[in-house]
C-alpha cells in the first residue's frame, strides 16, 4: 500500500477518580472512558523517514518534532518490529489540543494502525495495545474506542458494554490546559485542604446507568476529581458549566484535565439546540454535539 487512512475518535471520561500521588510521581486512577463522535485522520503515507505534518482549526498548537506523539508512536512500532520503516503522517485535528480529550492520544492510535497496515506488519491488536500502553495512559482506549474502565494509570483496560446512544455537547475553549499542570494543582489542593484521598473506586450506579443506556442516571453520577484544579486555574469554565445546567443538560463536567466541558443531553435533538443555547447566549464560542459510544482507531 501507497497510502493508510485512519479515523480515531476523541474521548469524555463520566468518571475520573484520582488516588493519592504515588512515589513515581503517578496517581492510581478509575477511569471510565467512552469514545464520542469527535474525529482526527491520520494518513501514512510511503516515505524513506518517519515525518509528521498536522492540518486543522488548532494545527499551529501541534508540535512537528520528535515530540510529537504520532511520531513516537510510528518510530515505537518500527522498533518493536525490529526493522527501519518511514512514513510522512499527515494529521487532520478536529479534536481539541490540550482539550482533556485525548487528541494526542488518538493520533498516535491512528499512527500505530496506519503504519501497522502500510508496512504490512499484520501485528495482532494485543501487540498494538502493549506499545500504546507505553506511549501514554490514554493511548490504548484510542486504539479500543466504545466505553471501558480504565484502571492503574488509565492504561489498564476493561471493555464495558453500553445499553444504546448517548448524546452529548462539547464546549471547546479557548487555548489548553497542560494535564502535568492540572494533576499538580489537584495535589496542591488536596495538601493544602489537608485531604484524606481514598484509593479510588468504580462508581456502581454510573457503570449500571452506562450498561442500561440511562441517560438521566448518568447524567447524575458524572463525576471528574481534576475539576476542581482545572477551575481554579481556568476560573471561567465555571459559568460554563452552569450554563449548560441552566440549558437543561443533565450532566455537566470538565472533560479529563480540561478546559473541554462536556454536557450530557436527552437525546440528538436536545443535544443540537444545547449546542446551539450556549453559542447563543455567549456561554462557549464553539459547542459541538457529538454521540458516544463509537469504535476506536478504524
Amino acid at each position: 500500500m501507497s497510502s493508510v487512512t485512519v479515523r480515531v475518535p476523541a474521548k469524555v471520561n463520566v468518571q475520573l477518580s484520582v488516588g493519592p500521588l504515588r512515589e513515581d510521581g503517578y496517581h492510581d486512577l478509575v477511569n471510565v472512558f467512552h469514545a464520542v463522535s469527535i474525529f482526527d485522520e491520520v494518513v501514512a503515507k510511503e516515505s524513506e523517514s518517519i515525518t509528521v505534518v498536522v492540518n486543522g482549526k488548532w494545527s499551529d498548537q501541534v508540535p512537528v518534532d520528535d515530540s510529537n506523539l504520532a511520531i513516537r508512536a510510528a518510530r515505537a512500532l518500527a522498533k518493536h518490529a525490529g526493522r527501519t520503516y518511514g512514513a510522512d503522517l499527515v494529521i487532520q485535528k478536529a479534536i481539541p489540543v490540550a482539550g482533556g480529550m485525548a487528541g494526542g492520544s488518538a493520533d498516535a492510535a491512528g499512527a500505530l494502525v496506519a503504519c501497522n497496515e502500510l508496512w504490512g506488519l499484520g501485528l495482532p491488536f494485543d501487540d498494538l495495545m502493549e506499545i500504546a500502553g507505553d506511549l501514554g495512559s490514554d493511548v490504548p482506549f484510542s486504539l479500543l474506542g466504545g466505553t471501558a474502565v480504565g484502571t492503574g494509570r488509565g492504561e489498564q483496560l476493561s471493555e464495558l458494554p453500553t445499553g444504546g446512544t448517548f448524546h452529548w455537547v462539547f464546549a471547546l475553549a479557548d487555548g489548553g490546559l497542560s494535564t502535568a499542570s492540572v494533576y499538580a494543582e489537584c495535589d496542591r489542593l488536596r495538601e493544602a485542604a489537608g485531604a484524606h484521598v481514598p484509593w479510588p473506586q468504580a462508581n456502581d450506579p454510573l457503570l449500571e446507568a452506562l450498561g442500561t443506556g440511562d441517560a438521566y442516571a448518568l447524567g447524575a453520577h458524572l463525576s471528574n476529581d481534576l475539576q476542581p484544579a482545572a477551575l481554579n486555574l481556568r476560573p471561567e469554565l465555571a459559568p460554563t458549566l452552569d450554563a449548560g445546567r441552566q440549558h437543561g443538560a443533565l450532566g455537566a463536567i470538565v472533560s479529563g484535565s480540561g478546559p473541554t466541558c462536556a454536557f450530557l443531553a436527552i437525546d440528538a435533538l436536545h443535544a443540537r439546540d444545547l449546542a446551539l443555547s450556549l453559542t447563543t447566549t455567549g456561554a462557549a464560542h464553539t459547542a459541538v454535539p457529538a454521540h458516544g459510544p463509537v469504535q476506536g482507531a478504524t
